[in-house]
């Protein structure tokens, strides 16, 4: 399943973002990796979950951040959930057409039984009507 957070840019998207996790972390047995473009939200998170500074892994485009989540889902088999910020910079996403990539992460869900919570900074109405079904917060 894939779960999106929207919202222009500086409208709080983070925040919620955080809360989720560490109120979800409580709550699964699996683990959680979150994804973000830097280590500034290191102390935000519970310890019981592994942030990954993607920034430090050179991906271009939507093709090579799947690979990359898929490398990540094939070294954990426990993996419940992953968490994405900012995720047209930590996707390579060019513009704000992001049907394509999300319909890859289902895809990659559904296989691999991995959850993902998308943080984007699209405003809803951006959305297509298909994605608009994703969002569960909308800022």
């Amino acid at each position: 399943m894939v779960q999106l957070i929207v919202g222009n840019k500086g409208k709080g998207k983070t925040k919620h973002l955080l809360d989720k996790v560490n109120s979800e972390v409580k709550n699964i047995s699996g683990n959680i990796v979150y994804l973000d473009k830097s280590t500034k939200h290191m102390y935000e998170l519970n310890n019981k979950v592994r942030l990954i500074n993607v920034s430090e892994y050179m991906i271009e485009n939507s093709d090579e951040f799947a690979g990359f989540i898929c490398g990540i889902i094939s070294q954990d088999h426990d993996l419940q959930q992953m968490y994405f910020d900012s995720f047209l910079q930590i996707s390579g996403i060019d513009g704000t057409d992001i049907s394509g990539p999300i319909a890859k992460l289902e895809k990659i869900s559904a296989k691999f039984n991995v959850d993902f919570i998308v943080s984007v900074s699209v405003d809803e109405s951006e959305l297509s009507s298909e994605l608009k079904d994703k969002v569960i917060i909308s800022l």
